[in-house]
This record gives C-alpha cells, sequence and structure tokens, in this order.
C-alpha cells in the first residue's frame, strides 16, 4: 500500500534515510533532524512531500520523499525524486515500482512533464530496475553541487575555520 506521509511518520523516514545513506557508503552525510523534516514535509509552506510504502500487515517498509522542479524547455513543472528507499527485507516485493507509479501518476494527473531523479553509477540493481520501468539515462548531463564551505565561500560568506 502507497500512502502519503504522515506527520508521525517523521522518526521513521528519518530513520530510513539514515538507512539508505548506509547504503549509499556516507553515513556522515545524513545530518537532518526530525525537526528539519517535520518542517519541510508538514510545516507551513512545506518545501518536499513523501509517500510511504507500507507492507499487508502495515509495516512501514519505504518511501519517497519528492519535490516540485520546473522545466523552462516545456514551460511546466515536474518532479523531482530525492530518495527512493525500500527496507532490503521488503525488496522485490513490488514497494519501489508501486512508490514511483504513484509519483507518475501525479505528474500525469497535474500535467507534469517530467519525473527525474539521480542514482549512484555503482548501484547496478537500482539502475537495472528504473531502465526496466523505461527510464532513460541522461549519460550527457553530469550533476553539480555546491555545499559547505564552497557554498559559502560563493554565497559570500566566510568558511568555517576548524
Amino acid at each position: 500500500m502507497i500512502r502519503k506521509a504522515e506527520i508521525t511518520d517523521v522518526p521513521v523516514i528519518q530513520a530510513m534515510i539514515r538507512e539508505l545513506a548506509e547504503y549509499e557508503k556516507v553515513p556522515h552525510e545524513a545530518r537532518a533532524t526530525e525537526e528539519q523534516l517535520r518542517e519541510a514535509l508538514f510545516g507551513e509552506r512545506p518545501a518536499a512531500f513523501a509517500h510511504i510504502a507500507e507492507s499487508a500487515r502495515g509495516e512501514v517498509v519505504g518511501f519517497a520523499v519528492w519535490f516540485l522542479n520546473f522545466s523552462t524547455w516545456r514551460g511546466v513543472h515536474g518532479i523531482y525524486l530525492e530518495d527512493l528507499y525500500v527496507r532490503p527485507a521488503a525488496r522485490g516485493g513490488g514497494h519501489g515500482k508501486a512508490l514511483l507509479r504513484e509519483l507518475a501518476r501525479i505528474c500525469v494527473e497535474r500535467g507534469y512533464g517530467r519525473l527525474e531523479w539521480s542514482v549512484l553509477d555503482w548501484n547496478e540493481p537500482a539502475i537495472a530496475f528504473y531502465r526496466s520501468l523505461g527510464a532513460a539515462a541522461m549519460d550527457e548531463w553530469t550533476v553539480n553541487r555546491l555545499t559547505d564551505d564552497a557554498l559559502r565561500e560563493l554565497g559570500g560568506a566566510e568558511p568555517r575555520r576548524g
């Protein structure tokens, strides 16, 4: 079963974010607090949205966190899937596909032009799964990111020391 996340899901969403970071070999990068997630997902002006996958017994087994983006070329919004995660014991049960199907349904219903996400180049099981759904890799594009000192330096703040 796929449902919209509720504020009471924040602790389990945070736990799965940490599990995902461990799987991706960067547990130190998962710094979001429950308070930050609560505000981002359920505050006065939500910056992101989440859906939950539950097992037949009602256990939370996965989640998707996403936000709106905008295509200047198409002139419409799309969905950017920030995180998709299904707990290892529940993989192969259709939960990941069901989460993606729900986001695709939202795109179609609202007239959004894209559903897109990133995947680590070493994550062969995920790449094969996404390709099986008809997703096209955007191999000609390279993701760029500013964080921490580089972001502060460009943004006019002094880098943090020590």
